[in-house]
């Protein structure tokens, strides 16, 4: 199996553009607040805004049909576990986190804990919660290179996310994230994912997400 668990990469040093998404350089030439991102989010609805722990601004397109589908039966799964277990709150990629290293991310499907959620105030709960899921999962979509995934799965399990999957449905293969334990790869969507102590009793058949 290979290492997957590379170092987040260095601060880049110019806009990096890929077919999905477009990263503006912003240290040291523009600091945006949480305020200024739900803002700028909120002006343009079509786009997805994220930012990494160097205040560089991660500009994402909308999904294509086939992705989007796959994220709402994904989300819809786990929702549905949670509707029955009542043990905590689930969120869907428009969901942005303000993670403990200063970045704001929104993985495609995440989920925390009740008592989590309760503890934050009104304020927390309208802007960016501050914190780190404690489920995290990114679904590869035809645009998207692995490494960037891979660095968000890093940064998740870096900043306190207790279970992450990488679900990539086109090379038909799963990686999932413990802490404290080897990147566990799956390499066939004939497997089925276990929610395991953070998700008790939740499976994903992986052929759903064909």
């Amino acid at each position: 199996m290979p290492d997957l668990k590379q170092p987040p990469p260095a601060s880049p040093s110019k806009a990096e553009v890929s077919s999905s998404r477009l990263v503006l350089e912003l240290e040291g030439v523009l600091e945006l607040s949480d305020d200024d991102l739900l803002r700028l989010s909120s002006k343009n609805d079509h786009l997805q805004f994220e930012q990494d722990a160097y205040g560089n601004l991660v500009i994402m397109a909308p999904a294509g049909g086939t992705t989007s589908n796959r994220n709402i039966r994904l989300t819809t799964k786990v929702s549905n576990w949670n509707d029955d277990a009542s043990l905590g709150v689930v969120f869907g990629p428009d969901g942005g986190f303000k993670l403990p290293n200063g970045a704001t991310r929104a993985p495609d499907v995440s989920w925390i804990p009740s008592e989590r959620w309760e503890a934050l105030s009104d304020e927390e709960r309208e802007k960016f919660p501050p914190l780190c899921p404690d489920f995290a999962c990114e679904l590869r979509s035809a645009s998207d290179s692995l490494a960037p995934l891979r660095d968000k799965m890093d940064e998740y399990m870096n900043n306190g996310c207790r279970l992450g999957w990488l679900i990539d449905p086109f090379e038909e293969q799963a990686f999932v994230y413990e802490p404290d334990a080897e990147l566990r790869h799956v390499d066939s969507f004939e497997s089925t994912l276990s929610g395991g102590d953070v998700l008790p009793g939740f499976k994903l058949a992986l052929d759903a997400l064909r």
